[in-house]
C-alpha cells in the first residue's frame, strides 16, 4: 500500500490503516481469517497446497452467502455491480 494516496488520488477511494495489534479495527480481516482457518490451520504451510486447492478455497468463500451481504455471496454482490457498471458505462455512450 505504498502507493495509497495515488490510489486515492485516481479513484476517490479513501484508504485507512488500522492500528498495530488492533483486530477489532480490522473486522472484514478478522472475519475472513476464521473463515479461512475452516480451510487451513494458522500457520499452516502454503507450499503443501496445490494451486487448484487454494482455488478451491478461494471458490467456497466467494460463494458462501454472507449475512452481511443480505444472504448473498460475495460473487453475487461483485457480478451484480461489474453488470451494472457495465450497463452505466453503455448508457453513456449513447
Amino acid at each position: 500500500m505504498s502507493k495509497h494516496a495515488q490510489l486515492t488520488e485516481r479513484t476517490g477511494v479513501a484508504v485507512y490503516f488500522c492500528d498495530p495489534h488492533s483486530p477489532w479495527q480490522r473486522g472484514l480481516n478478522e472475519n475472513t481469517n476464521g473463515l479461512l482457518r475452516q480451510y487451513l490451520p494458522k500457520g499452516a504451510d502454503l507450499s503443501v497446497y496445490t494451486q487448484e486447492q487454494l482455488d478451491e478455497i478461494a471458490w467456497s468463500l466467494n460463494t458462501r452467502p454472507r449475512k452481511s451481504l443480505g444472504f448473498r455471496s460475495p460473487v453475487e454482490v461483485y457480478s451484480k455491480l461489474l453488470l451494472n457498471m457495465e450497463r452505466a458505462k453503455t448508457a453513456t455512450k449513447h
